[in-house]
């Protein structure tokens, strides 16, 4: 069991290191159905996985100035509230509606940027200056409580919505969104934990800093990634993986 956590670790850190994005989606699957938590505890598990393993990512992508540190700051405390109700929220709902809405939820965010990928020459440009948005504020507003409540209730970092949201709302390219989301997704799954304690864990703490170790190590290793592919690329791997793990999650809680 440490080897198969070891090695899923590994591969939640290259997706969060790569896309700044989809580590939450991966590590409460993998937690739930590979190693056996309820998912519950999967959630407040991969908040711990998430947020930690894109601090470290953080590092490399601010060394190479694809980081919008005010943006995301901004965006990451507005988002807190959400995150905070969504945290609260979600542990009165069962267990299989958790689980089915997550799976929608992905497909429907993974339409989103398929669609944005085929069309993703267009991304290939530079960032929008800073401080310029392509929305109103109340909607940039509107879109950070969102994130935030998403991040709470599913307990993921967030870093799959953020994403497509940083490209949509602030007008930033897929490399700069990647690593800006980095920073959101610490200051959401922060506050996502923080509205947990005092519930129960029933989950294995061991488990959980194992993970943790391996996808802090995926996660260093994976942001070297982006400087290698195209924008629209990553935007297409990205929705394929969101594809994926949508239809994955689904079956496996219809069988279950």
């Amino acid at each position: 069991m440490i080897i198969v956590t070891i090695l899923v670790g590994i591969g939640v850190g290259l997706v969060v290191g790569a896309l700044g994005a989809g580590g939450g989606i991966l590590s409460v699957p993998a937690l739930v159905y590979l190693l056996g938590f309820a998912p519950h505890d999967a959630t407040t598990g991969s908040l711990i996985i998430v947020a930690t393993t894109a601090a470290f990512s953080l590092i490399s992508h601010a060394r190479h100035g694809t980081v919008a540190w005010r943006r995301g700051g901004s965006f990451g405390l507005l988002a807190v509230v959400g995150s905070f109700l969504g945290g609260k929220v979600s542990v009165l709902v069962n267990p299989d509606v958790l689980m089915i809405s997550f799976a929608g939820l992905l497909a429907l965010v993974a339409g989103y940027m398929g669609v944005r990928g085929v069309r993703g020459r267009a991304q290939d440009h530079p960032a929008a200056p800073a401080g310029d948005t392509s929305r109103p504020w109340w909607l940039v507003l509107a879109l950070a409580c969102l994130t935030g409540f998403l991040t709470g209730f599913f307990g993921v970092g967030g870093g799959f919505i953020v994403v497509p949201v940083l490209v949509l709302a602030l007008g930033m390219h897929m490399r700069l969104a990647a690593g800006t989301s980095l920073v959101i997704m610490i200051i959401t799954a922060g506050a996502g934990l923080a509205a947990r304690v005092g519930t129960e864990f029933g989950g294995d703490y061991l488990t959980v800093v194992v993970f943790t170790a391996a996808s802090v190590v995926g996660g260093m290793l994976g942001e070297p990634l982006t400087r290698r592919v195209r924008p629209y690329q990553l935007t297409l791997a990205f929705a394929t993986l969101l594809g994926v793990v949508a239809a994955a999650t689904a079956v496996e809680t219809a069988l279950g």
